[in-house]
C-alpha cells in the first residue's frame, strides 16, 4: 500500500507498537495523547510468548528480557491451602516462559525505539472522530485532518468507540476491579511464579515479580501486588487507609501482607477498573479501534498487553498485503477475530469464578478446576490459554508457536 497519513489517538502499548510498525512501513504518523506528558499508566503485567514474539520482531525482545522477571508458572490456592491451579509454561513448550514486567518498563522500551516520540502532541483531548471524512475534533472545537486512517488506541474506557455505532455489541463495566502497587521483596519470597490466593470469589490477592525499569540494576527489582475490590468501592477503599487493606490481606495470605509492612499509607497504590468490550467489527470507513479500545476484557487471563501488541503486528501486515485500505482493514479484522473471540468469551465466563459474590461457583472452582485442567485434552488447551496462543476452540497461533522463549 502507498504511504498513508495515519493519526493515532493514545500513547499506550497499542498506540506505541502501531506507531513503530507503521513508521517502519513508511507511513506518515500523527500521534496525540490526552495526558499532559508521556508516561505509563497501569500495573505490572505478564508478557506472554505471543507478545514477546512481537517484540522480538520489532528488535526489542532482548531489551524487555533484561528488564523483566522470568515467570515459570501460574499458581493459585484457596485460604485453606488447597491448590486451585498449577500451570507451567514448560509443559506446553520447554522453551517458553512468561515475563513479568512493570508497565513503565515496556513503555520506556517502546518510547526509546520511537524516533518520533518527541513529536507526539500531549494534552490533546479528542472529543469526536468522523469516520467518513477521516478527521478528529478536539475539546477546543478545532478539527484536525483529514487522515487516510485514524487509529483509536486510548484504552478500554474510550468514549471514541461510539463512532462505530451499531458495531458495538457489548460495552459493560466489570463489577470488580483491583487496587495495586509495586513493592520490594526484601525477604526474597517471590521469585519466578505468578502466585494468587483466594477466599471464595470475594477476596483475591496476587503477587507478580515484575523486574526493573531500564537502566536499573537487580537490586531495584519489584513485585506487583494486587487486591480485588468491587469497582463501586475502589475510591472508598483507597480513602480508608492502609490498615483495613493490610489486615484483610494478612487474614488471607500472611506472606503477601509482609510486603506491606514498610508502607505507611496507600499513597503508592492505584485503582484499576475494567470493561467488557465486544465489537462485531473494529473499523468503520477510515477509523479503526485497536487494543483495549477494541476488545477490553477482564485481566483474569492476563492478555491485554499481548493482544495490543498482536493488533499492531496484524495491522502492519494487513496494510502490507493490500492496495486498498478497505480490503486491509477487513483482512485485519478477519485475522484477529478467531484469536480475540475465544479470549473474550473465556474471560467473561471465568471471571465470576474469581471475582464475584457467587460462593457456589467458588466451591465448584475449588473442587474441579485443578483436576479438570490436568485431563489430557483440557491440559493442552489450558496451557494454550495461559500462553496466549489459543486461536479458536482448538487452534494455535503459529507465529508464537514457532518462536523460542
Amino acid at each position: 500500500m502507498k504511504p498513508l497519513d495515519i493519526a493515532i489517538i493514545g500513547y499506550g502499548t497499542a498506540g506505541q507498537a502501531a506507531s513503530l510498525y507503521l513508521q517502519r512501513a513508511g507511513h506518515r504518523i500523527h500521534h496525540v495523547e490526552q495526558a499532559p506528558e508521556l508516561r505509563p499508566v497501569g500495573a505490572g503485567f505478564l508478557l506472554q510468548p505471543t507478545g514477546l514474539s512481537v517484540l522480538d520482531e520489532l528488535g526489542l525482545g532482548d531489551a524487555v528480557r533484561r528488564c523483566g522477571a522470568r515467570i515459570a508458572r501460574l499458581y493459585g490456592e484457596n485460604e485453606r491451602g488447597r491448590t486451585i491451579m498449577d500451570m507451567r509454561y514448560a509443559d506446553l513448550d520447554p522453551r517458553w516462559h512468561g515475563l513479568g514486567m512493570q508497565r513503565g518498563a515496556l513503555f520506556e522500551v517502546l518510547r526509546r525505539a520511537d524516533g518520533r516520540a518527541a513529536s507526539v502532541q500531549v494534552g490533546v483531548q479528542v472529543e469526536h472522530v468522523d469516520a467518513g471524512r477521516g478527521t478528529y475534533t478536539t475539546n477546543d472545537g478545532r478539527e484536525h485532518g483529514p487522515f487516510d486512517l485514524i487509529l483509536v488506541a486510548n484504552g478500554a474506557h474510550s468514549s471514541l468507540r461510539a463512532v462505530l455505532r451499531e458495531q458495538v455489541r457489548r460495552d459493560v463495566l466489570y463489577p470488580w476491579g483491583a487496587i495495586w502497587c509495586l513493592a520490594a521483596d526484601a525477604r526474597g519470597r517471590f521469585r519466578h511464579d505468578l502466585e494468587q490466593r483466594y477466599r471464595r470469589a470475594r477476596e483475591m490477592c496476587g503477587v507478580l515479580p515484575v523486574g526493573t525499569l531500564p537502566d536499573e540494576d537487580d537490586s531495584a527489582r519489584k513485585l506487583s501486588i494486587y487486591w480485588s475490590v468491587r469497582t463501586a468501592e475502589l475510591d472508598a477503599v483507597l480513602a480508608g487507609g492502609i490498615g483495613p487493606v493490610r489486615a484483610a490481606i494478612a487474614r488471607l495470605w500472611p506472606d503477601a501482607a509482609a510486603l506491606l509492612e514498610p508502607m505507611a499509607d496507600l499513597s503508592a497504590w492505584r485503582r484499576a477498573s475494567y470493561r467488557d468490550v465486544v465489537l462485531s467489527r473494529p473499523f468503520r470507513d477510515r477509523v479503526l479501534c485497536i487494543g483495549d479500545a477494541a476488545h477490553g476484557m477482564s485481566p483474569q487471563l492476563g492478555q491485554g498487553v499481548n493482544m495490543a501488541l498482536l493488533d499492531a503486528q496484524a495491522l502492519a501486515r494487513a496494510l502490507d498485503r493490500h492496495d486498498r485500505l478497505a480490503d486491509a482493514l477487513a483482512d485485519y479484522a478477519r485475522v484477529r477475530a478467531a484469536h480475540l473471540e475465544i479470549y473474550q468469551l473465556l474471560s467473561r465466563w471465568l471471571t465470576p469464578l474469581f471475582q464475584s459474590d457467587h460462593d457456589a461457583l467458588a466451591w465448584w472452582r475449588d473442587l474441579l478446576f485443578l483436576p479438570m485442567s490436568r485431563m489430557p485434552i483440557a491440559r493442552g488447551e489450558s496451557l494454550k490459554i495461559l500462553t496466549g496462543t489459543k486461536r479458536g476452540w482448538f487452534g494455535r497461533l503459529l507465529d508464537a508457536a514457532n518462536r523460542a522463549g
